[in-house]
């Protein structure tokens, strides 16, 4: 897999459509912190969305999309001027038993929808760091295309409740969240941290190799000649970017992966060591007890006796 694939599957991404809310008359909802990661889309109308404290006023037309990334209080509003009310209050309140949630008096005048993704994954940093507070995605770009299909289904799945709702609500959220991220990739040129790296051609490219083949036992001479640069500008560049020097990236990520073996499968340790690069057991386990704390063997025990 790609390297965006890549980390969103150790993420174990947890999708959620919350719902859809249509709205009349001018009204503002105050929301409060959060884990991780929430979406909003506007099918109808406009609406008005900021982060307290963090960002200035942002409106979204219809068909627009935005990302919450950075889990602080936030507000959605037709006029940002009305008094704010608590939007979770809101919602409990006004929500049908058909799940749509129908809020103030007079010609309905905005219709929006919204999720949230929660994440499982020492890998979270990587994706949540790279992001800004807010991301804005509108239905006029360019690369706004597979959104607008997004919104379309479920504009149509969260009209009424239909059999397999809770399936196709997690697989449209997945799909808003990998497009939100392509567009805002695409409309960055220059985009900061882990994300920008992947736009990079040539450290984009390293991260390409290195993902495609972590059990290569591969050396920074290697990737840099790779890619076409020399090696101390190789180091300098792909750290600005990533955050991580190449064989420290290298490491952490064949950590993860072995961390994620060892919750879920059941190779013994010298298959799982191999299967991440390394020839001996015991450089494996000590890299492991050194990257968390315990040894491979104790860290199966513990996280199977959770389950």
């Amino acid at each position: 897999m790609d390297p965006l694939s890549d980390v969103l599957s150790l993420l174990k991404v947890k999708s959620v459509l919350s719902g859809r809310l249509e709205a009349a008359g001018p009204w503002a909802l105050r929301f409060p912190a959060y884990r991780h990661v929430k979406f909003g889309g506007v099918i109808k109308g406009a609406r008005w969305v900021w982060i307290e404290g963090v960002t200035e006023l942002a409106k979204m037309e219809e068909g627009d999309f935005c990302l919450l990334t950075d889990g602080l209080p936030h507000c959605f509003a037709s006029d940002p001027g009305v008094q704010l009310q608590d939007g979770e209050k809101v919602f409990a309140s006004h929500r049908g038993a058909d799940g749509i949630v129908r809020y103030g008096r007079g010609d309905m005048c905005t219709i929006s929808v919204g999720g949230q993704f929660e994440f499982d994954g020492e890998m979270s940093g990587l994706l949540l760091n790279s992001l800004p507070p807010l991301v804005l995605i509108s239905a006029a770009s360019p690369d706004a295309r597979s959104l607008s299909a997004a919104l379309e289904l479920i504009r149509t799945e969260t009209e009424s409740v239909r059999p397999g709702a809770a399936a196709m609500a997690g697989s449209l959220a997945n799909i808003v969240l990998v497009n939100i991220l392509r567009a805002h990739l695409a409309a960055n040129p220059r985009p900061t941290g882990w994300l920008g790296a992947l736009s990079d051609p040539r450290i984009g490219s390293a991260l390409r190799m290195v993902h495609e083949d972590i059990a290569h036992r591969w050396k920074v001479d290697e990737l840099a000649s790779k890619v076409g640069m020399s090696r101390t500008a190789f180091i300098e560049r792909f750290k600005d970017l990533v955050g991580l020097p190449p064989l420290e990236y290298l490491i952490h990520w064949r950590m993860t992966i072995a961390m994620d073996t060892l919750k879920t499968g059941n190779d013994n340790l010298a298959s799982i060591a191999a299967a991440v690069g390394y020839a001996s057991e015991t450089t494996f386990s000590s890299t492991f007890k050194r990257r968390f704390g315990q040894s491979p063997s104790r860290f199966r025990s513990g996280a199977r006796s959770k389950i």
